[in-house]
């Protein structure tokens, strides 16, 4: 392309001179020149980028209608509701556990108990037989010393012992021995000893 200038300049140039040298008008001549010579090319520019368009903002969401926001208030009070319920029943229940542990425990400590007062009852009674065989064995040995005394002699010692004793004593000893010994007594000693031990055989009678 600027060969091709240079060409086209140079033949202007060559055809100018001739026509000064031939005395013919430049106007015309300048003019077709100008009208060869291409316009000027135009400065390279960047290329320009696309405008940017402005951000819209979405369209705001319609707000809840009045019957939406009772409605959306009912269903908070309900949860609401719902929750504390739960949380009563909860609570409840775990009152509910606590005291049948504290039941259990109870009945644990209630049934240790009776089972020490049971083994307490059975060493006491068997303490009670084992006195009371001791009581006997002694009453019998008594019995069996009396026997063998004076009738007089057992009736002086029977005047100044005490009533149960003496009972008790009278009540095991042989008739044919108890006989003599009753004789020999107080007669009111002999009468309060005779209805004692009445009474007694009595309410043994009545026991069987």
């Amino acid at each position: 392309m600027p060969l091709a200038f240079g060409v086209m300049a140079l033949l202007a140039g060559a055809k100018l001179e001739r026509m000064l040298r031939a005395g013919e008008p430049m106007l015309p001549m300048i003019t077709a020149a100008r009208a060869a010579d291409p316009p000027p090319a135009a400065p390279a520019t960047r290329a320009a980028t696309p405008p940017v368009a402005p951000a819209v903002p979405p369209p705001a969401a319609p707000g809840p209608t009045a019957e939406q926001a009772a409605e959306q208030a009912a269903e908070r009070a309900v949860l609401e509701s719902l929750r504390a319920r739960r949380a009563a029943i909860e609570a409840r229940e775990a009152q509910a556990v606590a005291r049948e542990t504290m039941v259990a425990a109870t009945e644990r400590r209630l049934a240790q108990r009776v089972e020490e007062l049971v083994a307490l009852q059975r060493r006491l009674e068997a303490l009670e037989r084992e006195r009371a065989a001791r009581e006997e064995a002694g009453l019998r040995g008594l019995v069996k010393l009396y026997e063998g005394m004076r009738p007089r002699d057992a009736a002086v010692i029977f005047n100044e012992l005490e009533m149960p004793v003496l009972v008790r004593i009278m009540d095991q000893m042989r008739e044919a021995k108890a006989a003599p010994v009753m004789g020999a007594m107080l007669p009111e000693r002999a009468r309060s000893l005779t209805a004692e031990l009445a009474r007694l055989r009595a309410a043994r009678i009545s026991a069987q």
